[in-house]
Formats: structure tokens, C-alpha cells, sequence
């Protein structure tokens, strides 16, 4: 008895396991999210350092187990601005234990004129954290801006979408549900 106890209790975590679903990228693109290419295999990001405003030094390994969504942005860039109040919502809304929205200032952005910026755009939930060499973007192929990356648990990228985007949108939320359901 405890032995089929144990095996129909294994069948039932597999099954939802091997049924957990695929995101529904072609709804995403249909409901707004029109730019979002897809990886045909998943690739492990790099794990180049970049620091927050303290100076300390972060990769994306640490936010590994989250589904994330990495932003790569600067205070000079337009359609930056335009964007970086929906991923502030969509992290208020969203982020938690198992989704973050990261958003990384790339190129030479001071902390003083992020803060302005955050602070004129009305952000108040997206960490400030700085790749001031461009290191990270380039070993991450970020060739203009902003470029926004999803990366799965495993520390993949799964999907990147090349400029500005309404990620508060129900497409943005739908998407970011289904990817971090089990």
C-alpha cells in the first residue's frame, strides 16, 4: 500500500511537471509585445560582474532560481524613459520570490543622475546596478537601446525584446505568469 502511496504521489509531481506549459510567445506578440524574439535554445547568460551603487559586485547568478527580467537602459536613452515606469510597475505588481525585473544602467550613467532620473520618471521599485564599461551588455550582445532579456530559473535566456515596451501591459503580465508557473 505505502509503495503505490509513493509511486501515485511521484506520477502526480511528474505529470505536472511534464505538462507545465510553454509560454504562449505568439499571444505575447499579438497583445503588443510585437518585437520579442524568442530563443530557439535556451543559452545560459553570461555571469559577467556588474555593481550596484555601493560598489558592490553582483552577476546574474544571483538572482538564479527567479525568473527574471533583465533591462538594459541608460539615463540619456529616450525610449528608456518612456519604458522604465512600466517595468517599475510590473515589479510592484509581479516581483517577489519567484520574479524580478533588473534593470541595469549601461555605459557611463552616475548614480546622482540615475536617482534624478528614477525620481523624474517616478520609479521607486528597480534597483540601481551599474555596467559602466558596457561589459555585461556586450557579453550579453546588447547592441542599442534598451534591450530587455528574459531569463528563465535556470539562468537562461528564453526571450529578448529589442526596445521600448508596455511591460505592465495584460500581454507583459501574462507572459511573466506563465513563465514562472511550475
Amino acid at each position: 500500500m505505502l509503495r503505490s502511496a509513493l509511486l501515485y504521489t511521484a506520477l502526480v509531481f511528474g505529470a505536472n511537471t511534464a505538462f507545465a506549459a510553454e509560454p504562449d510567445w505568439q499571444a505575447a506578440r499579438e497583445g503588443g509585445l510585437d518585437k520579442l524574439v524568442v530563443a530557439e535554445t535556451p543559452a545560459p547568460v553570461a555571469q559577467t560582474e556588474f555593481t550596484d551603487r555601493d560598489g558592490g559586485t553582483h552577476t546574474l547568478a544571483d538572482w538564479q532560481g527567479k525568473v527574471v527580467m533583465l533591462n538594459f537602459w541608460a539615463t540619456w536613452c529616450a525610449p528608456c524613459r518612456e519604458e522604465m515606469p512600466a517595468l517599475d510597475r510590473l515589479q510592484a505588481d509581479l516581483g517577489g520570490d519567484d520574479f524580478e525585473v533588473v534593470t541595469i544602467a549601461t555605459g557611463r550613467n552616475a548614480v546622482d543622475r540615475i536617482d534624478a532620473f528614477f525620481e523624474e520618471v517616478g520609479v521607486e521599485n528597480l534597483p540601481v546596478l551599474l555596467d559602466p564599461r558596457q561589459q555585461v551588455a556586450r557579453a550579453m550582445g546588447v547592441v542599442g537601446l534598451p534591450v530587455t532579456v528574459l531569463i528563465d530559473r535556470e539562468g537562461r535566456e528564453v526571450a529578448r525584446y529589442l526596445g521600448d515596451a508596455e511591460w505592465d501591459s495584460d500581454a507583459a503580465k501574462t507572459l511573466v505568469t506563465q513563465l514562472t508557473s511550475p
